[in-house]
């Protein structure tokens, strides 16, 4: 059963798709947050999450992609990738958003609310 989370910026919806993996359930039970995105690099906006999320059978590292809702385990942080980048150890896929990004390039810094999709 594939699962789906939206992201609302700026009152802007994004659907995204939930990866099937442990560290995206565990993720997806946080469901609603609050948090305020930060931009990271000119290519992510990050934000961090109440707790750390669980890496059992994770991979051991990722390449972050355009649209990509990420888990980077070493800092306990959620990272968006609105612009592609490379591989990076500790990062674990959680969702793809599926359609325009624009919303999340705005600003430096916006507040998103990320809750499961009915």
């Amino acid at each position: 059963m594939t699962m789906k989370i939206q992201l609302v910026v700026k009152g802007e919806r994004l659907s995204a798709t939930l990866a099937d993996n442990r560290t995206a359930r565990d993720f997806y039970a946080l469901l609603p947050q609050r948090l305020t995105l930060k931009d990271y690099a000119q290519t992510e906006k990050i934000a961090y999450l109440p707790r750390k999320l669980t890496t059992d059978s994770a991979p051991e590292g990722a390449k972050g992609r355009l649209g990509d809702v990420c888990y980077y385990a070493p800092w306990g942080n959620l990272a968006i990738f609105y612009r592609d980048f490379g591989y990076a150890a500790g990062l674990i896929p959680l969702a793809h958003i599926d359609g325009d990004l624009g919303a999340l390039t705005m600003a430096d810094s916006l507040e998103v609310v990320i809750e499961a999709a009915e």
